[in-house]
């Protein structure tokens, strides 16, 4: 369980292409939620905003910035993703050690990442104790 939309407050879905995270505040919505919050633009002709915190869509850089105070400021997800971002690169002992805080600080998803890694043997020496 992911926990819940905190918009909707409905259930997220596991699957997490079906939800979007937000860069300006690192909250997790569903796309029902989202799509709410364009329809209303739309309709209203307003700037893009975010969902839940209603601050402006951030450029790249200045989402960088919000990733980097929401890690300063120990958000398990926001770290979570830092790892998932160094995975992606192939930076499998930098994942290891984001996604190693994130699970220590209470990230669901995280645990079933950390089993893979080991699984695999990425960053980490590859667990043989289920062969």
């Amino acid at each position: 369980h992911l926990g819940d939309c905190p918009i909707c407050m409905l259930p997220l879905p596991l699957d997490l292409k079906k939800s979007t995270t937000m860069a300006c505040c690192s909250k997790l919505i569903c796309y029902g939620c989202d799509y709410a919050n364009e329809i209303r633009e739309a309709e209203g002709k307003l700037q893009h905003k975010c969902a839940f915190c209603r601050e402006p869509t951030p450029t790249k850089e200045e989402a960088d910035k919000y990733q980097k105070k929401r890690i300063e400021a120990n958000d398990p997800y926001a770290i979570y993703r830092k790892g998932a971002e160094q995975y992606k690169k192939g930076d499998y002992y930098g994942a290891f050690e984001y996604y190693t805080k994130a699970a220590e600080l209470g990230d669901v998803e995280v645990h079933y990442r950390l089993a893979g890694m080991y699984e695999h043997g990425e960053g980490v020496e590859k667990d043989e104790g289920m062969e």
